[in-house]
């Protein structure tokens, strides 16, 4: 850090500390959250079933983010355990926060009864907003930045403000805002699923799956850039294919960052993203040549239990007798029977 101009400390209360790290993220959550509740309102999901999906999902996310974080920089811990748990002073990844939200998201759902990939594709643009408005916490930290570069190249050719030119001065030399860069990528992406999401071609999941998509491709380019990356140790030919994909950032004049020695030799964010990049265009075409991606975004969403117990309710209520089994499990089905109960009626009349 060296030459913050920026105290990390937001305000004391008593020997308690709030830094400013902490607030920008929570920040970055809570927009996340009362944008998601209103999309939800579209589909009938009441706002609790969300606000509890953030309360569990925040802390998997940080716990995570915090052991993928410490995994790939254990020489740094292992002898001072302590500064495991200061997450205030930076030092969570992303990608281990993703990790970490997806498995508390796949067990709150299936006990809440819902599709898994229809409530992620709900959450997937606001998935960005929260890292966008959340990489400014690097920008406080003075972290997450990436090679040196001239002072003129932020001023005259970005046309940044003095205050991130200056922030971006490390001990007198300045440097790359890759904070920046993914934040504007991120709020980009927000307007392009909010956009792809309207469209009637697309299938449950594949929201998420272009989340995945597009933060891969701006982390992939952007990781590079850096200097604190995490990395491992691994072949030569992967290093060489890596390196080649990222080659036309130099024709735009960009240099990779330095490798900090000792560490390895890949950046671990650079192949996650090339992986996750993959998977994600093989599972939308698996899933949908299998016929596992029958639903369209725009479809109504249900919970199994709840349309269960809505059916068992009604049965009771018009008949007094006992309760027949029913499958709930499709919540199109009940929409579509709905519409032609009303044509029949129409007819009717």
């Amino acid at each position: 850090m060296g030459t913050s101009l920026i105290n990390p400390i937001a305000f004391s209360i008593g020997a308690l500390q709030v830094h400013w790290y902490g607030l920008i993220l929570g920040t970055g959550a809570l927009v996340g959250l009362l944008l998601l509740i209103r999309e939800g309102r579209r589909f009938g999901i009441p706002q609790e079933f969300f606000m509890d999906l953030v309360l569990f999902g925040v802390p998997s996310a940080i716990i995570a983010a915090r052991i993928y974080y410490v995994a790939f920089r254990w020489p740094d811990y292992r002898d001072n355990l302590w500064d495991v748990f200061k997450i205030w002073n930076g030092g969570i990844a992303i990608y281990g926060a993703l990790i970490g939200s997806i498995i508390c998201a796949i067990i709150y759902t299936r006990k809440k009864g819902y599709s898994f990939w229809r409530i992620i594709d709900l959450c997937a643009p606001y998935l960005l907003v929260g890292q966008a408005i959340g990489r400014w916490g690097n920008f406080v930290n003075q972290e997450a930045y990436g090679g040196p570069v001239e002072e003129s190249f932020l001023r005259g050719n970005l046309h940044l403000p003095d205050f991130i030119v200056n922030q971006m001065n490390v001990n007198g030399v300045f440097h790359h805002p890759t904070f920046l860069y993914e934040s504007l990528w991120n709020l980009v992406g927000v307007i392009v699923l909010c956009v792809l999401r309207r469209r009637a071609f697309v299938r449950s999941g594949e929201i998420f799956f272009s989340y995945l998509i597009w933060y891969g491709i701006g982390r992939f380019f952007i990781e590079a850039l850096r200097t604190d990356s995490l990395t491992f140790e691994g072949p030569q030919w992967l290093v060489a294919i890596v390196n080649g994909l990222w080659t036309p950032m130099t024709w735009f004049g960009f240099q990779q960052g330095a490798i900090e020695p000792g560490y390895g030799n890949i950046r671990v964010s650079q192949l996650l993203s090339l992986v996750l990049i993959i998977a994600a265009i093989l599972l939308i075409i698996i899933r949908r040549r299998a016929g596992l991606a029958k639903e369209h975004y725009s479809d109504p969403i249900v919970s199994s239990k709840v349309a269960q117990h809505e059916l068992v309710t009604d049965h009771d209520t018009t008949t007094g007798s006992s309760v027949p089994t029913v499958d709930a499990s499709s919540s199109r089905d009940r929409h579509e029977l709905k519409k032609e109960d009303a044509i029949h009626n129409e007819r009717k009349e």
